[in-house]
């Protein structure tokens, strides 16, 4: 992350631009995209009428820790914990900020597969509920 925000700071000095000291350009990196939880609480609340997990209305979760933490406490209908992997963003979501799409798979259970649509920019947001077709564990 650093050496990121580092070589975007020596890109904008190399374009003619003015820069930030170091210190402010890792502050802005780190909340780039960053939804409050006021904010995120009243938003979804906008959204509670689309199913949980697709794109009009997806999990939110602090960071892709939150967003693997999420899917791992999901529960196939055998009860067993599904298959995941991350299959790329999606643009921009309903709050803002880019969205993650997830292919999850239960194998031999249902639902067979599904897309869940996340978003990582809710800082200590753990959701609760399970998005349709699955059961969540605490």
């Amino acid at each position: 992350m650093r050496r990121t925000v580092w070589m975007m700071a020596v890109l904008l000095g190399a374009a003619g631009c003015a820069s930030a000291p170091e210190t402010d350009m890792l502050d802005l990196g780190f909340d780039m995209g960053r939804v409050s939880q006021a904010e995120s609480a009243r938003l979804a609340a906008r959204f509670a009428d689309k199913p949980l997990g697709s794109a009009q209305n997806p999990v939110r979760a602090d960071m892709p820790a939150g967003q693997q933490a999420y899917l791992r406490r999901l529960r196939c209908s055998d009860g067993r914990a599904p298959g995941f992997g991350r299959i790329g963003s999606f643009g921009a979501g309903p709050y803002g900020s880019i969205i993650d799409g997830y292919s999850v798979s239960c194998g031999g259970s249902s639902p067979a597969q599904s897309e869940i649509y996340m978003d990582m920019y809710h800082a200590g947001h753990v959701e609760a509920a399970a998005v349709p077709g699955f059961t969540i564990v605490p």
